[in-house]
């Protein structure tokens, strides 16, 4: 476990920073990230150009006003927890995320896990409920190539009813 770079309690906030195009990495505890929080935005609007601080609040309160209509949490709520309140957030912020996720993940689309050990029935439904999303994506989009691909995957993939199975190999 890293050590706060200020103090010798245990990191909780790890930061990268790119500072006169050099990079940074801070590691602080929750005491000291609580204190750089609180000075870091004084510091970036320092470096902003002259009038670009009264448009850049101005936007900034206007976007820290906007809420979910499914649970309420406002975007400020979120950038203060860094956690959102239901699914619905990612469409409501999605202009804010989108750039966010990028930034940290380097992809925006959530491609996701499959335990290894999961039944080979759950792993087949995962694969379906994908391709299904794809292939609603590309017909919205008009990839009809794409499309008919796609369709013809998921018949492959989907189960068979019972009286289309052939029967069970003899031993």
């Amino acid at each position: 476990m890293k050590k706060c770079g200020r103090c010798s309690k245990p990191a909780v906030l790890h930061i990268t920073e790119l500072r006169h195009g050099e990079v940074q990495a801070l590691h602080l505890c929750e005491s000291c990230a609580k204190q750089y929080l609180s000075q870091a935005p004084t510091e970036a609007i320092e470096e902003m150009p002259p009038g670009a601080e009264s448009e850049a609040g101005d936007d900034l309160d206007e976007l820290d006003q906007r809420a979910c209509p499914s649970c309420g949490i406002t975007f400020k709520e979120f950038r203060a927890q860094g956690r959102l309140g239901c699914p619905h957030d990612y469409i409501a912020f999605e202009d804010e995320l989108l750039p966010l996720l990028e930034n940290i993940h380097g992809e925006t689309e959530h491609c996701g896990k499959i335990p290894k050990r999961a039944p080979d029935s759950s792993q087949q439904q995962f694969r379906l409920i994908k391709l299904r999303s794809e292939l609603r994506t590309a017909v919205e989009e008009e990839r009809y190539e794409d499309a008919a691909r796609l369709r013809d995957e998921i018949r492959h993939v989907e189960p068979k009813p019972a009286d289309e199975e052939p029967p069970p190999a003899e031993s």
